[in-house]
């Protein structure tokens, strides 16, 4: 049965998720539905890209995603249909598929369909799209090829000889921070030197770990997660909220960069390299 995936910054509160599933399953009753995310942040392109893009990676082929974040932010909006690792993504052009695919895609298109009435209304015209895919239909006899297309790429850490900056990306509901350095970038400018996480009130993380068990109830630890990027948290503690750690928020950021805005300075970790 064709697999399609639904994220949004909907929430669940009302009846509008349902009513999505509805109008999908109404056009193509085998397919299957799968929830990744209904609670996206609207100011936090990072964070939704990280969830996203960590939980396509585990999809069959020709899996059909559907974003549904900022949709209607400007009246001019395209919704885009990329093909992308052998995956359909769905989403408004507004800079999250490029901040997903991490670059710009070849195969993108636009649908053919004017998306300014209302937001159901919209969601019927994918569901349509949705299930001509679904049935095996060429993209190009549903969207039209478009290269002219939002781009936004997702916060890269910066690194010297000594030192690598990254940003949180990512709170969890534990409040254990993901920051944006994976481990291989990690060991490439390490070079098998000791090192120092540096958190807010000078204290420091200074090895990492393979699980909760390898440091005492309540203390700091760090591993590289399961997507491949740093995680900061405390053994049956809260991370975030103990050291005033946030992520990042594309209002702040906009306002820091005129006002040095307190938010944003502390969306940033550091990891210090020590020479023996």
């Amino acid at each position: 049965m064709p697999i399609v995936t639904l994220s949004t910054d909907i929430g669940q509160q009302d009846y509008i998720v349902g009513a999505i599933k509805g109008q999908l399953l109404s056009c193509n009753e085998s397919l299957t539905i799968v929830d990744i995310c209904h609670y996206l942040s609207q100011s936090n392109f990072p964070e939704a890209a990280y969830i996203c893009g960590n939980a396509f990676v585990h999809f069959l082929p020709k899996t059909i995603h559907i974003i549904i974040l900022n949709f209607f932010e400007k009246k001019s909006d395209n919704i885009l249909l990329a093909e992308y690792n052998n995956q359909f993504i769905i989403c408004a052009d507004n800079g999250i598929l490029t901040m997903i695919t991490d670059g710009k895609p070849v195969k993108v298109y636009k649908l053919p369909y004017n998306f300014t009435d209302t937001f159901l209304f919209s969601t019927q015209q994918i569901a349509k799209v949705v299930a001509s895919l679904a049935n095996g239909e060429l993209i190009t006899n549903v969207a039209e090829p478009f290269q002219n297309f939002l781009t936004k790429f997702p916060l890269r850490p910066t690194a010297n000889n000594d030192c690598i900056k990254g940003q949180i990306i990512f709170i969890d509901n534990f409040e254990n921070v993901v920051i944006n350095i994976t481990k291989p970038f990690f060991d490439e400018h390490r070079k098998g030197r000791k090192f120092s996480i540096v958190l807010k009130r000078d204290e420091e993380i200074d090895s990492l770990s393979n699980n909760y068990l390898t440091v005492a109830e309540g203390e700091k630890l760090a591993w590289f997660n399961s997507a491949g990027y740093l995680e900061l948290a405390v053994n049956k503690g809260n991370m975030a909220g103990l050291f005033g750690l946030q992520g990042f928020n594309e209002i702040n950021y906009k306002e820091g960069k005129s006002m040095q805005n307190k938010l944003f300075f502390y969306s940033t970790a550091a990891i210090y390299f020590k020479d023996e």
